[in-house]
């Protein structure tokens, strides 16, 4: 996986979630996808976990693509540190690099 310049997203700011937090509920409405700075993410539907996102991981992009609550609940699995990004700020994102290269 590619490593995430984390300065580009400098101006969204951080969420921290202590082990065990819920980052959201499935139903909850959902308008920015997120960045794994740090930490790993489960996310669950139920009891069941489908899901383990990792560092440099990316959840919730739906949310950009629909305007559909989340249809999975995201739990912190450990501290875990977050950057959002909303729609304006992934078209922005993806304008300055469009492409990625693998190596």
């Amino acid at each position: 996986m590619a490593e995430i310049d984390f300065k580009l997203l400098a101006g969204a700011g951080s969420r921290s979630f202590k082990a065990g937090e819920t980052i959201f509920r499935a139903g909850d409405p959902a308008s920015e996808l997120f960045v794994v700075q740090s930490g790993n993410v489960e996310i669950r539907i139920g009891d069941r976990v489908i899901e383990t996102v990792p560092e440099n991981g990316i959840f919730g992009e739906m949310a950009l693509i629909d305007d559909a609550p989340r249809s999975a609940t995201a739990v912190a699995a450990g501290d875990v540190k977050l950057v959002p990004v909303g729609q304006k700020q992934f078209l922005f994102l993806v304008s300055r690099r469009p492409f990625s290269r693998s190596t």
